[in-house]
């Protein structure tokens, strides 16, 4: 059993664990689908999510710490990070799986933007709360390449640190900052005309 599943969800009397998946079945697979972009995969981390969390609730040791919702999404985030863990336990270092960028396209010779990029906006706590934007972004990532992409969502989406992703991904600290060099400008490229039609 992970940290996350021991964690303390609210008082047992408020609420039923009968009840939440009807409460939050929805909420929790779309974080996972989000990550995984598959739905048989996101469905069976929620169900998982949701086995881990009854277990740890029966066991009684609980203080009421955090929001229940909260709590399920810990323990779910540990399960994404298992399943990238089992994914890539076995793959080599290598970057087969990356599109190579032409970076002269986006820089001159002394590392000046080509074109500068254009304002972003709104904060991206608020763009990522809109729906429309929502999809602009979930189908720009799934340009990436798998281990790119993968890389993108475990940082920008979870705020994992380096250190944790290469050792999720099976990668160096180098190859993690190409990767995400990479998709960091393939992002703004792809999310740019997205951005500009809101400004």
């Amino acid at each position: 059993m992970t940290t996350a599943e021991t964690n303390t969800p609210p008082d047992r009397d408020t609420d039923d664990p009968e009840q939440w998946v009807d409460q939050y079945a929805d909420p929790l697979y779309g974080f996972a689908l989000l990550r995984v972009t598959d739905a048989a995969v996101a469905e069976e981390l929620v169900q998982e999510t949701f086995l881990a969390a009854l277990t740890a609730f029966k066991g009684g040791n609980f203080h009421g710490k955090s929001s229940l919702q909260s709590w399920l999404t810990g323990i779910l985030k540990h399960k994404i990070m298992d399943h990238f863990r089992k994914k890539y336990r076995n793959s080599a270092d290598t970057f087969d799986d990356i599109r190579e960028e032409k970076i002269a396209d986006f820089f001159d010779a002394k590392g000046n933007w080509q074109v500068k990029p254009g304002s972003w906006g709104d904060t991206p706590q608020k763009k990522y709360e809109q729906q429309e934007l929502m999809l602009a972004l979930i189908e720009c990532i799934d340009t990436l390449a798998e281990r790119q992409a993968d890389a993108f969502r475990l940082r920008e989406l979870d705020g994992e640190e380096a250190k944790v992703i290469c050792k999720v991904l099976q990668i160096s600290a180098t190859n993690y900052w190409v990767l995400m060099h990479r998709a960091r400008l393939a992002m703004r490229r792809c999310m740019e005309p997205h951005l500009a039609r809101r400004s």
